[in-house]
């Protein structure tokens, strides 16, 4: 009792910090209402239109973050804890409002990305360099997106040129000897926009495991470092072919190698485990605007997820293919939105070689006016394997003052099965879809740079798929089954506060993420975890902190083993070096403390890093 209580005033601690202190302020101010996002609904919306708990991160938020990884900075954002099986080039797993892995649908600039044999997207693929912009929207979207998204939607945006010419070079250094290179350029001229990037990361990282010995001292794992590099590249380009028309294509590769520990190690015989992990996306797009009132935008694209591990021989592809049709019409202040979409999904993990595919109609309404918002969504998905299923949402927000908002939304979600969870020796060809049901609140409130939001959600699931003991599967080990219940339910509370030059911004997420079946604390996932971010600015130097903190978790379902709460502290600095030069500095878990995102797998101590960045204005 006395550590459930001390953990929950440690997680309570950045919202009091946030509203106890008027001289602080936010170290990421909240976005201006004028921006604008897309997630939400697939159409562009303003920030102030949309019903949904969306956040926006920003390229200028990324490169101070100073992160090793895109899971880094996920982590950073109200309602996201992350599981790392060691360092940034590791296998890590993102959860979104104590969701599974799997249930975020994750998109590369509208390229959907996913795993048919794990589920999820491969976050530690992904290159953070390249990106521009994150939106992160929480709550279930299965009616806006289909299959996916019964935790929400996380779209990445890499960077779309504008008027003129804007190369940039970036170095950097850090521990583990860890070194970055990116550079690239992006322009528009004409009816032609482009961009091009490539980024190079070398880390010869930590020992993952440092832990794993049996009683006689025996080594049970690779006692060397396991390190990482990661190559990658991306290229946009769009072209106005008149007024009404134009197209962009998109393109974005990642090539990473990463070093692990495997199971049976000896040390009369080592071997350096090494995984090869390899990520393209590429989009096509054409947008057409008919009138003022009415456009259309026709999608074609297609994504490869591409394991393998060595000497050890596995090796699984998952290869997406998307085709999506969406209308839009608007009559004043109303929207009217028409979709018909295709999704192929196919895997290749012998002797797995399968494919299915899912066909599409979604249509969609929203309405903005004066101080009422309201969103209505529904989506027909018809199966190859399992036939139709159908997904709503309604949202309705009330700004009752020019201060205050409340919103209330309520929506259905599922994700199909896996290939691998069919079809593998594990699996059950009459596996059904997982579905969801969420109910959300929302308080918001918003004056001049202060702001404060408290969101409440209830997301239940059924036919969770979880591993059972032996059945009707090839397997004497176990078999994948529709047997679990599970319940996603908290609130979030955001603060931020501005004044004198002082920024403080907080987040605390209060969630019991549990199995509805044995009344169980989900895995790798805390009860209370939250941030606590400030920044000032002195001279040139833009001086910024934050706390991390998480309570106690469990790293297996039956709750017997802990991993201890944490609380991590993070310092950075950058200052403008000379005419279009900015050093950026970063101190990560400045009191070195030692904690746990996955059993017996270590994190980094404390860490620095200094980079050197030139982009010509």
């Amino acid at each position: 009792m006395k550590t459930c209580i001390s953990n929950l005033r440690l997680a309570m601690l950045p919202l009091a910090l946030a509203t106890a202190f008027p001289s602080a302020a936010q170290t990421h101010p909240a976005p201006q209402l004028k921006e604008t996002v897309v997630t939400a609904t697939r159409s562009a919306q303003p920030l102030s239109d949309v019903v949904a708990d969306v956040t926006i991160i920003d390229r200028e938020r990324i490169e101070r973050s100073g992160a090793a990884g895109l899971a880094d900075v996920l982590k950073r954002v109200p309602g996201i804890e992350i599981s790392r099986n060691g360092g940034p080039g590791a296998t890590t797993s993102v959860f979104l409002r104590g969701a599974e892995s799997r249930f975020t649908a994750v998109y590369i600039d509208g390229v959907r990305v996913d795993s048919q044999a794990t589920g999820g997207a491969a976050w530690e693929t992904i290159p953070l360099a390249l990106i521009d912009r994150i939106e992160v929207l929480r709550g279930p979207a299965g009616a806006v997106y289909g299959s996916d998204a019964l935790g929400g939607v996380i779209q990445i945006f890499t960077k779309r040129g504008e008027q003129g010419f804007a190369p940039f070079v970036g170095v950097g250094v850090g521990s583990h000897n860890t070194r970055k290179l990116d550079a690239g350029f992006s322009g528009a001229s004409g009816g032609f926009d482009y961009a091009l990037g490539v980024a190079r990361e070398i880390s010869h990282g930590f020992d993952s495991q440092p832990q794993r010995l049996s009683n006689s001292a025996t080594p049970l794992s690779n006692p060397d470092q396991d390190g990482y590099r990661s190559t990658s590249a991306n290229a946009r380009l769009g072209f106005k072919i008149n007024r009404a028309h134009s197209l962009d294509a998109t393109l974005l590769y990642s090539d990473m190698k990463s070093h692990y520990d495997a199971f049976g190690y000896s040390p009369a015989r080592p071997v350096d485990d090494l995984s090869l992990h390899k990520l393209h996306a590429l989009g096509l797009n054409w947008q057409a605007q008919w009138t003022d009132a009415y456009s259309t935008r026709l999608s074609m694209t297609e994504s490869e997820d591409r394991y393998e591990t060595t000497p050890s021989p596995y090796q699984t592809t998952t290869r997406l293919r998307g085709y999506t049709l969406q209308n839009e019409f608007r009559l004043g202040a109303h929207l009217f939105t028409a979709a018909l979409e295709r999704k192929e999904d196919h895997l290749k993990n012998a002797p797995i070689d399968q494919g299915r595919s899912q066909n599409a109609v979604a249509l969609g309404y929203g309405f903005t006016e004066k101080s009422h918002t309201v969103q209505l969504n529904v989506r027909h998905d018809k199966d190859s394997e399992f036939g139709g299923k159908t997904t709503g949402s309604a949202a309705y927000a009330y700004a009752f003052t020019p201060e205050w908002r409340a919103s209330a939304s309520a929506g259905t979600a599922f994700r199909a099965p896996t290939l691998y969870q069919r079809f593998s020796e594990y699996g059950v060809a009459t596996l059904v879809p997982e579905s969801s049901r969420n109910l959300e609140l929302g308080l918001r409130w918003s004056q001049g740079a202060s702001s404060a939001g408290l969101v409440a959600y209830r997301n239940k699931v059924d036919n969770l798929i979880s591993f059972v003991g032996a059945g009707t599967c090839a397997s004497p080990f176990g078999c994948y089954a529709n047997t679990a219940r599970a319940e996603y339910s908290g609130a979030t509370l955001t603060a931020s506060h501005a004044v004198g030059g002082v920024n403080l911004a907080a987040s605390l997420d209060l969630q019991n993420p549990r199995d509805l079946n044995t009344g169980k604390q989900l895995a790798r996932r805390a009860r209370q975890h939250g941030l606590l971010s400030a920044d000032m600015r002195v001279g040139s130097w833009l001086l910024g902190a934050e706390a991390q903190f998480s309570g106690k978790r469990f790293d297996d379902a039956a709750n017997t083993r802990v991993l201890s709460g944490y609380s991590l502290l993070n310092l950075n600095a950058s200052t403008p070096l000379a005419k279009d030069w900015t050093l950026l500095a970063r101190v990560d878990n400045l009191a070195d403390k030692q904690y746990e995102l996955a059993r017996s797998y270590a994190t980094a101590g404390r860490s620095f890093y200094v980079g050197v960045k030139w982009a010509p204005l």
